[in-house]
């Protein structure tokens, strides 16, 4: 319709007076020519000029887009998203069913980064556009290259056999028993066709500790690395594959060592391995001096600190810190990292302050910086290499170089040179919590402080007066300020990794810090310097004081029983959150509002995510254990269930109570017997409970009324499968054919290809039962650390067959 269309001349006029006598005091300010015109027309606003206007709003907001961006690329901080683009090429990689390979990775990383390079003159504000592709296809092709390059053989079922083999490191637990890290050479009654390389052994029985580097031999049990105790939990067959370790298990009875095989087993070492064993020899030494010294947990604790061996502290007291939020005391991070390097460097300096003449002659800020940065090099080597501790030393080490340059040492760029190099060396660290939880907080505190530093700078500029707190004031709000970023930052990634965050872990962190600082890590530091000349034993001592009470500290939180369990996080929010979560921290222009959207998002996903159903039947990996889910416990058919997979069922559907079986008195009788009571069980059992037969069968119903069955004994099958919904077996035994087709079954040999499985209902008709909806943890076993679960020993073959869950 043309503008006036269909409208009274008088009204057309009326309308135009109005809109000039709007118009006319904005014209006369002199505002803006384009008022004088429309004025002059006397036109008022149409379907055409509306168009106009949005199109302005439009160019408008593209033109805000590009000079934000631009501001950004002032900032210089588009560096730091390159290592999470590769980060999130990595995980993308082990997340997908059936990756692409090497060649085709490289293809596409090139394609990208060619189109980038063209992106010149007027195209040149679209090359991040292109980039961020090429990034993500290069992070892909990083843990492709690494995948290959290790091949770790997995064992592929369990088996009882007799090794022989040499130890690569040893590692004593708090009941006094050795964990061994052997590299199997051969295997025999009987004689595995696909042996894993390397196997984590536990020898149970009191024995002098085997030399690292001897040749030992033993009869042992060995079994495969677990898979996720639940869909979307850990794999820890992934983390084994990528750390080397292709079996874990334990010797009957004490290992031996190979008689005359010690100087073969030496000749076959290579360098690397006789440097590693060296310093795993060296690593140990110290951790027993420290542990000695100092005695119970807190000289465990102390050599954790040190050494990063965790395994000689009680559970109990892993426990209590992980509860009060300080189990990542123990571990090597940047705090620790950053406090033995700032003592050294401070008592550096104060010491060549006291020579005279010294001061004046020589740059002793920079002799400081290159005896701190052999100290931390030492301490990474002796500290066996973890993510957090290997992020740390590269952190320190960047920041000490720049010392020796006069250059700011604290800067995001400095946490993604680290991020980088250990992403180029091992991407699949960016899948565990330890590379995430680490770079979170490192990366908030570190934005933290620039934005800090900014706003301090720009109020001395503008001549404003702040109001200093003093020296004691300020290590208060720096501790709380620290101590809130940090954990704000990695809270999202605890709630990932571990389905729970400590509810007073701030406070606790608060009152924990000045003691780390104070006593813990500055007098390790002196105790570590001294041990070369047997002086260690004072500054041990006050280092055990300040763990002595800083465990005081944690039991006290730890016992206001106030863990938040936050069930499990799905994959959107998790994203989101983590994404946004960056961008706030990367971005300074307005573009930063995206990341709140972000992390908003997130927390909407995860709050629906809480309300939705959870699974009404749950079933482990090997079939040996199965949940009953109700409202408010998990029903079993273990009166006892194992503790590692059931802790994390509850964790994962934030459900504490368990509901122990009934146990049925043993009746004489043949199978059919058996049957007739195992069909009494299932017509009298309640929802959400189960009734068993020791040894048998166990029988329950699942609060939708589906029948379920256990069968522990193969033989009854035939005479029970018939009887229930649902029927588990736990055998890999070939089964006879249920005579009922009613019976949805599930054995040891689908559960090895499917993994774990949860089981909803979906929707149904009035008066029917609900279908049977199974979700499984592998949605394939094609990717290299579940390979192992298609090989078939008998034919020395892998099947091609997917399970029927």
């Amino acid at each position: 319709m043309r503008e006036g269309q269909g409208e009274a001349p008088a009204q057309l006029d009326e309308q135009r007076t109005r809109y000039a006598a709007h118009l006319a005091p904005l014209a006369h300010a002199g505002k803006s020519p384009r008022i004088l015109a429309k004025l002059q027309a006397c036109t008022p606003p149409t379907w055409s000029s509306a168009r106009s206007s949005g199109r302005t709003t439009v160019a408008s907001a593209v033109r805000g887009l590009r000079s934000a961006m631009q501001e950004e690329a002032e900032y210089g901080h588009g560096f730091v998203l390159v290592p999470v683009l590769l980060a999130l090429g990595s995980i993308s990689w082990f997340a997908l069913a059936e990756a692409p390979g090497i060649a085709e990775l490289a293809a596409l990383t090139c394609v990208f980064g060619m189109a980038a390079l063209f992106c010149s003159g007027r195209f040149r504000p679209y090359r991040p556009l292109v980039l961020a592709p090429c990034l993500v296809a290069g992070g892909m092709l990083l843990a492709a290259i690494e995948t290959v390059r290790l091949g770790t053989v997995v064992l592929d079922g369990p088996v009882t056999t007799n090794v022989r083999g040499i130890v690569l490191s040893r590692e004593a637990d708090d009941k006094g028993r050795w964990r061994y890290l052997v590299e199997i050479r051969e295997t025999a009654a009987p004689q595995l066709r696909r042996p894993p390389t390397r196997a984590t052994l536990l020898a149970r029985s009191r024995h002098a500790p085997f030399p690292i580097g001897s040749a030992i031999e033993g009869k042992v049990r060995l079994s495969p690395p677990s898979g996720p105790a639940l869909p979307g939990l850990n794999d820890f067959a992934f983390d084994a594959y990528y750390r080397g370790i292709g079996a874990v298990g334990f010797f009957f009875g004490t290992p031996r060592a190979t008689a005359g095989a010690e100087v073969a087993a030496e000749s076959t070492m290579s360098v690397s391995m006789r440097v590693a064993a060296y310093l795993t020899a060296t690593r140990e030494a110290v951790g027993n001096q420290i542990r000695t010294t100092i005695g119970g947990d807190t000289g465990a604790m102390a050599a954790a600190l040190v050494t990063d061996e965790e395994r000689a502290i009680s559970r109990e007291t892993v426990e209590i810190l992980r509860s009060a939020g300080l189990s990542h005391v123990l571990a090597i991070s940047g705090l620790n990292m950053v406090l033995a390097a700032g003592t050294f460097l401070v008592g550096a300096r104060t010491l060549l302050n006291l020579l005279p003449g010294v001061a004046e002659k020589l740059a002793i800020k920079k002799i400081a910086a290159a005896g701190a940065l052999l100290m931390v090099f030492l301490y990474i080597l002796i500290s066996g290499g973890a993510v957090s501790a290997l992020r740390s030393w590269i952190m320190i080490t960047i920041m000490l170089l720049a010392v020796f340059f006069d250059r700011v040492s604290i800067s995001l760029r400095n946490v993604a040179l680290a991020a980088l190099v250990i992403i180029a060396w091992s991407p699949s660290s960016v899948a565990g919590p330890g590379f995430q939880m680490s770079f979170a907080a490192t990366l908030a505190l570190v934005a933290g402080y620039a934005r800090w530093r900014d706003h301090r700078g720009k109020g001395r500029q503008e001549g404003s007066s702040a109001r200093s707190l003093g020296p004691a004031g300020s290590l208060v709000a720096g501790t709380v300020a620290t101590s809130f970023i940090g954990g704000l930052a990695t809270a999202i990634y605890a709630a990932a990794h571990f389905q729970r965050l400590p509810a007073y872990g701030l406070a606790a962190n608060i009152a924990a810090t000045p003691l780390i600082g104070i006593l813990i890590m500055p007098f390790g530091l002196f105790a570590m310097l001294l041990m070369p000349f047997g002086l260690e034993y004072y500054p041990l001592m006050v280092m055990g004081q300040g763990l002595e009470w800083m465990l005081a500290v944690a039991r006290y939180v730890a016992a206001l029983d106030a863990d938040w369990v936050t069930g499990r996080v799905g994959d959107f929010g998790f994203v989101s959150i983590a994404s946004g979560g960056v961008l706030l921290c990367v971005l300074r222009t307005r573009l930063a509002l995206l990341g709140a959207v972000l992390v908003l998002m997130g927390g909407t996903a995860i709050a629906l995510e809480r309300q939705a159903e959870r699974p009404s039947i749950l079933v482990s990996e090997d079939g040996r254990l199965v949940g009953l889910v109700s409202d408010e416990a998990i029903a079993t058919n273990r009166t006892r269930p194992p503790d590692f997979i059931f802790s994390q069922w509850q964790r994962a559907l934030a459900l504490g109570r368990h509901m122990p079986p009934v146990e049925l008195a043993s009746s004489p009788g043949g199978t059919p017997a058996i049957g007739v009571e195992a069909a009494v069980a299932l017509a009298t059992a309640k929802p959400g409970a189960f009734r068993c037969r020791e040894n048998a069968w166990c029988a329950g119903r699942s609060r939708e009324g589906w029948a379920v069955l256990v069968i522990d004994e193969p033989e009854l099958f035939p005479a029970l499968c018939g009887r229930a919904d649902l029927v588990i077996v736990a055998t890999r035994r070939p089964l006879p054919a249920c005579a009922s087709g009613r019976a949805r079954i599930l054995t040891g040999e689908t559960l090895r290809l499917s993994g774990a499985v949860e089981i909803y209902a979906d929707r149904a008709r009035p008066g029917e039962l609900p279908r049977m909806r199974a979700v499984t943890a592998f949605r394939s076993t094609e990717r290299p650390w579940q390979h192992h679960r298609r090989y078939d020993w008998r034919s020395n073959t892998f099947s091609t067959v997917s399970p029927e869950i």
